[in-house]
């Protein structure tokens, strides 16, 4: 970025959406706003904006992603119902990327917003990791605690036979609820 003037909000809001289409991982918004020499604030403020432009730009747990299509597209699928104590959430991501497969959403559903649904994009165990420590670091809560610990996933994997060892390993731990 050019430092010699600031960047209006319409030039800003070109900016973010080049360096999302460009990236091969999510961009956080605090290195958007360093990029940019604004607040985090702002660029939370110009991703409502390109979201309300129909710009599909999800908001992750590692950061902002420019959805030109899901990862998942041309993946095997399977939403998985689990349960379990929101302590147990690193060892459930890493029991399934162990097995191959990658963690694309979470959902629960709330009785009063109906489904709500959180991006997490996690293919290994570094990605779940970052997840957990981002969570502790914000003080966040997880979908999973409005709900008694239920809730959804949809996993991806290029094999049935890597979602099904996914599967089995959740149930050997309990996390599976049937």
């Amino acid at each position: 970025m050019d430092n010699s003037r600031k960047m209006t909000g319409p030039e800003r809001q070109v900016f973010i959406l080049d360096q999302l289409k460009k990236a091969e991982t999510p961009i956080s918004g605090r290195e958007l706003a360093n990029m940019t020499n604004v607040s985090r604030q702002i660029i939370v403020q110009d991703v409502s904006l390109l979201k309300a432009k129909k710009e599909p730009i999800i908001a992750t747990s590692q950061g902002y992603v420019y959805m030109m299509e899901k990862k998942t597209d041309g993946m095997k699928q399977r939403t998985i119902v689990c349960r379990h104590k929101p302590e147990e959430t690193l060892e459930e991501l890493q029991a399934i990327v162990d097995c191959g497969a990658y963690v694309y959403d979470v959902r629960v559903e709330h009785p009063v917003y109906g489904d709500l649904t959180g991006i997490l994009n996690i293919t290994n165990r570094q990605e779940a990791e970052k997840f957990v420590r981002s969570l502790k670091m914000t003080n966040a809560s997880l979908l999973l605690e409005l709900t008694d610990g239920l809730h959804l996933h949809t996993i991806a994997a290029t094999t049935e036979d890597k979602l099904d060892a996914a599967c089995e390993e959740l149930k050997t731990r309990g996390f599976i609820f049937e």
